[in-house]
């Protein structure tokens, strides 16, 4: 009997005999991308996600969507981007470089999926909850995409997910954003895979392994940097400071299981809220979610007395830079307030801690901001050290991110996008994720929680409307 051989298929039906590995070779991984596959584990994926909904252009016939994902897989060359997964380099070490495939397994990556009857979103949800629980095969380039149809509204939805150390939110959106159009009768269905990297002024060219010696250089220089932070948090009392949130069921070990919960909300109530207040969009969304915290552990009978505390994302990235892939993801601590019970006074409370730690970052480089937000996630990679959860604070208790979006009504290939959900990943220690995305006039909300550490997740979703009710009686809206 011959010996089997793997073989790799392209899309024209020609097999390789293996899979190549192009001559570009390998490159060195930035440390914040590098951090994010040590950290990762059965029980911990780091990829993050999205979960877009899609309404047919009108007269759609009933093999719209088989025609959608086949214009989809048409698109058969591949960004540098997508190519790349995590190299072995001298003497076994992993993680710390990307190698780069010839070839790439199309019918792996893109799938085409369907809903059971009666094709309810709640089983597009639970769908979406076993997809974004699952690891992302590091020996192939580190995405997936699926197409889902068979809602029984007519819609059919699309479920991407990257590696974080590929990619990082804010990218990911931008880059799905740049397939989409905003006229109606654009057809085209453009893949986020072979679009073309936007031009970068020649300034900002610069080699991986040059970036790993200026970010080196900036976590030398974090000494000084990090004592004018703590000058500022104890005379200014400006900035919030890592592991002074309290315990709460959130900060715990957790599964590998996922729930996912999604839902929209109308831009203009938010915007009523921050124009009564005086606050910004991102203030009136934190303290939403505060108030919505606060009615789910009143709940369960979990609320501690000392105010949450969420770490905000803050991208780093320039204009020109919006969707060139890594992480460029800088970090504040914000209290939340959710010992406070009066709504209007809980987001004040929020706007001013969010506006003293901007104005103390703001002062630093941003390589420094990088770094100086490296060390702070640190703890979270060593959770998984027995007693490390049990012993020590939690640096923070929730991840609320704020991702820009679309600001007009987007199509794909002639379907109105209706929603676009971003489902990021939760480390050890944080049970609980709550990202957000402007989408033409809708907030759209996004939460991720351990399905073991976070009963009824859904129930979140009713605790942000009766929040955000609250929020507008309190300020006469």
């Amino acid at each position: 009997m011959l010996p089997m051989r793997r073989v790799w298929f392209s899309r024209t039906g020609a097999p390789t005999p293996s899979r190549r590995v192009s001559n570009e070779g390998m490159e060195l991984m930035m440390p914040t991308d590098s951090m994010f596959l040590f950290a990762e584990s059965r029980e911990h994926p780091m990829h993050v996600g999205g979960l877009s909904l899609f309404e047919p252009p009108e007269g759609a016939g009933p093999d719209f969507v088989r025609n959608f994902y086949d214009a989809l897989v048409a698109n058969e060359e591949f960004q540098p981007t997508f190519r790349k997964h995590p190299a072995t380099i001298g003497g076994g070490i992993a993680r710390v470089a990307w190698a780069y495939d010839d070839e790439v397994d199309m019918d792996y990556h893109v799938r085409r999926s369907a809903l059971p009857s009666p094709g309810r979103v709640r089983d597009l949800l639970e769908l979406t909850s076993r997809l974004h629980t699952s690891l992302l095969d590091r020996h192939r380039p580190l995405w997936e995409l699926y197409v889902v149809e068979g809602l029984s509204d007519g819609r059919f939805a699309m479920y991407t997910k990257m590696h974080h150390a590929m990619i990082d939110g804010v990218s990911a959106m931008k880059l799905m954003q740049r397939t989409l159009s905003v006229d109606p009768d654009d057809a085209e269905v453009r893949a986020m895979w072979n679009l073309p990297r936007p031009p970068r002024p020649p300034a900002a060219a610069s080699s991986p392994l040059n970036s790993v010696v200026k970010l080196a250089g900036s976590v030398a220089g974090l000494a000084p940097s990090t004592l004018k932070l703590a000058r500022a948090a104890l005379f200014e009392q400006q900035l919030t400071l890592p592991f002074a949130a309290p315990r709460t069921m959130f900060n715990v070990k957790i599964g590998g299981a996922r729930r996912c919960a999604a839902q929209s909300w109308s831009m203009e109530r938010i915007k009523a809220v921050k124009q009564a207040v005086g606050v910004t969009v991102n203030d009136a969304v934190l303290a939403m979610c505060a108030g919505a915290l606060r009615y789910y552990l009143l709940e369960q009978n979990a609320l501690p007395d000392a105010p949450l505390i969420a770490m905000v994302p803050v991208s780093l990235r320039s204009k020109d830079q919006a969707d060139s892939g890594g992480n460029q993801v800088g970090s504040i601590l914000c209290n939340l307030a959710t010992n406070v019970e009066d709504p209007a006074e809980r987001v004040k409370t929020i706007s001013a801690s969010m506006s003293g730690n901007k104005k103390v970052l703001s002062e630093l480089p941003r390589l420094q901001v990088l770094a100086l937000s490296a060390v702070n996630m640190v703890p979270l990679t060593l959770a998984g050290v027995p007693g490390f959860l049990s012993t020590m604070p939690p640096p923070f208790n929730i991840v609320i991110s704020n991702v820009p979006g679309g600001g007009e009504p987007l199509y794909y290939g002639g379907a109105r996008l209706d929603g676009s959900y971003p489902l990021s990943n939760i480390p050890d220690g944080q049970a609980l994720n709550i990202t957000v995305v402007n989408n033409a006039g809708n907030l759209d909300f996004g939460l991720v929680g351990c399905r073991r550490s976070v009963p009824s997740l859904q129930r979140l979703l009713l605790h942000l409307e009766a929040s955000l009710k609250d929020l507008e009686q309190a300020v006469g809206v």
